[in-house]
């Protein structure tokens, strides 16, 4: 299934005679459309040739329609494509400095390199003049580091705006491609070839242009009538390999190495807990986060989890680990990587870590499978010193006889262990760091 993963074969002749074949036909492209000339391209603002716009968003358009085609028939996972993280403010200055760049210059950035393999003198002067921002932006972005990292909204895209299947977004998009290219004939039968308004023909006559113009249209409507694959359907994508990691307990790790992990500081640890309310407020382990299994389905959690840094690790935990393990294949199949499951749950974690005899006992008699087998006299939530034990504690354990009220047990909780626990015992590890791989590219 697509994409295809051409990390292996980087480092090697291979590998880099992929990107020069896809550099060279790309550059031969923009050389044939007539991207190598600034007047050309400077004539789009006056109007007069639209030859940009027709064939940039010819390109956009037909890869969108290819893309999501390819995704509703499960040939490709878009979840696995690479989309630049949004940063709203910064994006919108930038596209404005290039935009008025562009006009000045004639010249985007990719153009002005096809330019300057033919040897025109205004594309090398912009390439030149390309080398030279990007060195001074390169040497002052640390005096405005706060704006350039501001309204960071990760990968988002157009149907997470607007809450529209991306089927539906399809169709408007090639809609409203087809309503420029109309517009665009239009201008440059009047502004190019000076043509009168009452001599140009409304509608345009049918043609080839017109048949791919209904292909196009038809086969986004064909996106938007099969759908994109759900949850389930991506499960099945990886399910062969998932089950087998979770057989041999590849992803169950113990927490006494979570509790190492959350002690590098290189490292961003995340809890997600899956409990109810009710057995959060009891006990839950310091920073985690409550969500529930619908969380685990919504694009606008998921796109969070996606867009966190490469050092993120994320644990799952459940009072076992039924739960917790239902709540993992969801995430795995929307490709949520570094995830693993705390293994014995919160359970698990409290035979390790056990709260002093005044907060809670073990249970004799667990109500359920997954159920929280320990009895607390009071809701402690996470100021145990069960909840993170790797923060040093230098008082004694608190004692408390078995009538205290629950009152004055709430208090010796909140006092905090230390330092009781013993050393954790010799565990195997679980967590392997994986890194996103970024491949992209573009005229910018």
């Amino acid at each position: 299934m697509a994409p295809f993963d051409l990390t292996p074969l980087a480092h090697t002749l291979a590998y880099d005679l992929i990107f020069l074949a896809i550099g060279l036909g790309f550059g031969a492209v923009l050389e044939l459309s007539g991207f190598g000339d600034s007047r050309k391209l400077a004539a789009q603002f006056y109007l007069r040739d639209m030859t940009v716009l027709k064939v940039m968003f010819t390109a956009i358009v037909v890869a969108a329609v290819l893309v999501f085609l390819a995704s509703a028939f499960e040939l490709l996972d878009f979840g696995k494509v690479w989309v630049n993280p949004t940063f709203l403010a910064p994006g919108i200055v930038g596209g404005l400095i290039m935009g008025v760049g562009f006009i000045v210059g004639g010249f985007c950035p990719g153009t002005s390199l096809v330019a300057a393999s033919t040897l025109k003198i205004d594309g090398i002067f912009f390439v030149l003049g390309v080398v030279a921002g990007v060195g001074l932006f390169g040497e002052s972005v640390a005096s405005f580091e706060g704006f350039f990292q501001s309204t960071a909204m990760g990968r988002f895209t157009i149907p997470d705006w607007l809450g529209l299947p991306y089927g539906v977004v399809v169709v408007g998009l090639v809609a409203m491609a087809l309503l420029m290219f109309w517009g665009a004939e239009l201008a440059e039968a009047y502004f190019g070839d000076r043509t009168a308004w009452k001599d140009i023909p409304l509608w345009p006559k049918p043609g080839r242009k017109t048949a791919a113009a209904a292909v196009l249209l038809g086969l986004a409507v064909v996106v938007a009538l099969q759908g994109q694959p759900s949850v389930d359907d991506r499960w099945t994508w990886v399910a062969e390999t998932a089950e087998a990691q979770l057989q041999k307990r590849e992803i169950q790790a113990d927490p006494a190495e979570l509790v190492a992990l959350r002690q590098d500081v290189t490292l961003r640890v995340e809890v997600l807990d899956v409990r109810d309310e009710a057995d959060f407020n009891r006990f839950h382990l310091s920073g985690a986060r409550r969500i529930t299994r619908d969380d685990a389905r919504n694009p606008a959690f998921v796109r969070e989890l996606a867009a966190a840094p490469d050092n993120t690790i994320v644990f799952v935990t459940s009072n076992g680990e039924a739960d917790a393990t239902r709540v993992w294949r969801t995430l795995k199949a929307q490709g949520v990587l570094n995830l693993y499951v705390l293994a014995g749950g919160i359970n698990g974690w409290l035979d390790r870590y056990p709260p002093g005899p005044c907060v809670a006992r073990k249970a004799r008699a667990p109500a359920g499978k997954d159920a929280l087998a320990w009895d607390f006299a009071v809701a402690v939530g996470d100021r145990s010193p069960s909840a993170h034990p790797e923060l040093p504690r230098l008082e004694p354990e608190p004692t408390c006889a078995d009538d205290r009220a629950p009152q004055a047990v709430g208090q010796a909780a909140g006092h905090g262990l230390a330092h009781g626990h013993p050393a954790p015992p010799p565990y195997v590890k679980r967590v392997k760091l994986q890194k996103k791989t970024v491949t992209k590219g573009g005229c910018g």
